[in-house]
């Protein structure tokens, strides 16, 4: 499928007089605003714009115009298996994919998930995407993410981890020095790239080869942290200690710390992704944003996996608002008194899955916002034939209570149309239909017809339950093991 010719040959694009929530420094909501993107930037916004001759108007009148969102942790290569293991725990995650089936995945059904995500990502406005690729077992497996999610047109990071092999192992290995630095020599500002691996709180901190190797490729880390069973404060207070951290440093989850580790992440200026929809149902503790609201800690949000939960920002900006919010409530009651006024808003959320995205990832001046200069990555939400678009007394609200993917009108990434008046642009869903299908009978085959079925309720060896889930080590906490 090519693309419509009204949206070729980077013919600048005009969106006509909606609300515009450009999340900038004033956080203003501009109603009867224009936005005009002319190559990859946002040329102006404002009202009653003049444009060139040659603009494509496009009609944002009752619409909602935002910057494109920004998720920062998202399992990308699970997506093949969507809802599989909608009833798990993580403790059963960790079984299926750490322990037994993770295994038999081939480069070529990372392709598949990795390109099925990009597309639902921007299919939902997330503009970029941090693709926290924990099943890179070879070079192959990361050279088949890169391949997927280059054929998709949007922004993503990869975030190289192996769950299979220790990060002081895989890390320091020639092939994967050689294979960061090839990334990294392209130079592209579409692709960034992160090292993605977690720290146990083994006291002889191996994995201090993999961040010294992270510091000499100038590249962020970017680890599960605060995950119970998992881990805790000690690979927290490890790495600060080894000088590890800094504002690169992206936390991920982060529900199960003490203050210590929220003052340690708090003084490096380092950023927490936070996956309430992942956090209130697998069991890595509470979402933890009411306690990084009273440290000063930057928030981003990201959905995890598809394996579970909704691949799009509208659901964890709602979920997130409801978990902080009832934790407000619950502290409250607690104490015999009532909260009276929200200390989390619609507008907060909104930030988060957008500017506090580009924060974490250093993009600030690049991202996150709709103002003259900046990427053009944007955003229409507009749906003429829903009840629900209106009315829209709270455009912030809207957005964090009302709008889901079905509402996204128009997604620009980069000043390039990849979705109009809701469907999506030079997309082959067919193609992608059918790589899918053959990962999942392939995973279906391997593991045979009983224990496809039984995967989706796994058994939890004994030794496995308040343990560390990695392969790779022997150290088990001493904050949930052996207490």
């Amino acid at each position: 499928m090519g693309e419509p010719a009204d949206f070729q040959a980077g013919r600048p694009v005009v969106l006509r007089g909606g609300t515009v929530l450009a999340m900038d420094d004033t956080r203003s909501v501009r109603p009867g605003t224009d936005v005009l993107v002319s190559g990859d930037t946002i040329a102006a916004v404002g009202p009653q714009l003049t444009v060139p001759d040659g603009t494509v108007e496009i009609d944002a009148t009752d619409g909602i115009v935002m910057p494109g969102m920004i998720d920062t942790h998202r399992h990308m290569w699970q997506t093949a298996m969507r809802g599989y293991g909608a009833d798990w725990t993580l403790t059963q995650y960790f079984v299926w994919y750490y322990l037994e089936s993770g295994k038999h995945f081939r480069p070529e059904d990372v392709h598949a998930g990795n390109r099925l995500a990009a597309i639902e990502a921007i299919d939902a406005g997330v503009t970029t995407c941090v693709d926290w690729s924990h099943g890179l077992q070879t070079i192959a497996h990361a050279e088949a993410a890169v391949d997927a999610l280059r054929s998709v047109p949007g922004r993503y990071v990869l975030a190289y981890g192996n769950i299979q092999q220790g990060p002081w192992e895989w890390a320091t290995s020639a092939d994967f020095r050689a294979f960061a630095r090839d990334v990294l020599a392209v130079g592209d500002d579409m692709f960034g790239f992160q090292i993605a691996f977690d720290v146990t709180g083994d006291p002889s901190f191996p994995e201090k080869a993999a961040y010294e190797v992270a510091r000499d490729l100038g590249v962020p880390v970017t680890t599960h942290a605060g995950v119970w069973g998992a881990t805790n404060d000690d690979g927290i207070r490890l790495a600060h200690e080894g000088g590890f951290l800094d504002e690169s440093s992206i936390f991920v989850h982060a529900a199960t710390l003490s203050a210590d580790s929220y003052h340690r992440i708090a003084a490096s200026g380092g950023s927490v992704s936070v996956s309430t929809e992942s956090e209130q149902s697998a069991g890595q503790g509470y979402p933890p944003t009411w306690a990084l609201r009273a440290h000063g800690i930057p928030v981003s949000l990201s959905m995890d996996t598809s394996v579970w939960w909704s691949g799009d920002l509208f659901s964890a900006m709602r979920s997130t608002l409801g978990a902080d919010r009832s934790r407000e409530h619950m502290e409250a009651h607690a104490k015999g008194e009532t909260v009276t006024n929200a200390s989390l808003r619609a507008e907060h959320v909104v930030a988060w899955a957008t500017r506090g995205g580009a924060h974490a990832l250093g993009r600030d001046a690049s991202l996150g916002s709709l103002e003259p200069g900046k990427k053009a990555d944007v955003v229409l939400i507009k749906n003429d034939a829903s009840p629900v678009s209106f009315p829209m007394l709270n455009p912030y609200g809207h957005v964090a209570f009302q709008a889901q993917r079905g509402d996204v009108h128009t997604v620009i990434v980069d000043g390039r149309v990849v979705k109009h008046d809701h469907r999506l642009v030079g997309i082959d869903l067919a193609a992608v239909r059918r790589e899918i299908a053959a990962t999942v009978g392939y995973l279906q085959a391997t593991l045979g017809d009983e224990a496809w079925a039984k995967g989706m309720s796994p058994d939890v060896p004994e030794t496995k339950i308040l343990d560390n889930p990695y392969t790779y080590t022997e150290y088990h906490s001493g904050s949930t093991h052996g207490q």
